[in-house]
């Protein structure tokens, strides 16, 4: 081999690898690039995905709240109704005393 095939298979080497290592890299960009457009959708979608996080939370926190003012809604209530009743059964025994007293007074003209 002398020395020009010796350069010609030399450039012939070096233009495939060459090519080869171009083809892989355009290969490989290809794959895994972001265009444009998508950061910019991406950035709507976290920005979206943010937004829809803080809401959950204020709604969270609402729904808290309002279970809690609930709650002491119907403690207050029940309350309530345990002094209704306990006044009822008083009302109730007294009307009973007072018929035995009006029958008792009856019985005894």
């Amino acid at each position: 081999m002398n020395r020009t095939e010796f350069i010609a298979a030399t450039a012939v080497i070096l233009l495939a690898a060459f090519a080869l290592g171009w083809f892989a890299y355009w290969l490989l960009h290809r794959f895994t690039r972001v265009a444009g457009g998508d950061v910019a959708e991406m950035d709507h979608l976290a920005q979206s995905l943010h937004e829809a996080e803080e809401t959950r939370d204020q709604a969270l926190m609402y729904l808290e709240q309002r279970e809690a003012e609930l709650m002491n809604q119907i403690a207050q209530t029940e309350a309530e109704l345990r002094a209704a009743m306990e006044g009822l059964r008083d009302a109730r025994h007294e009307a009973e005393e007072m018929r035995a007293y009006i029958e008792r007074m009856h019985a005894a003209s």
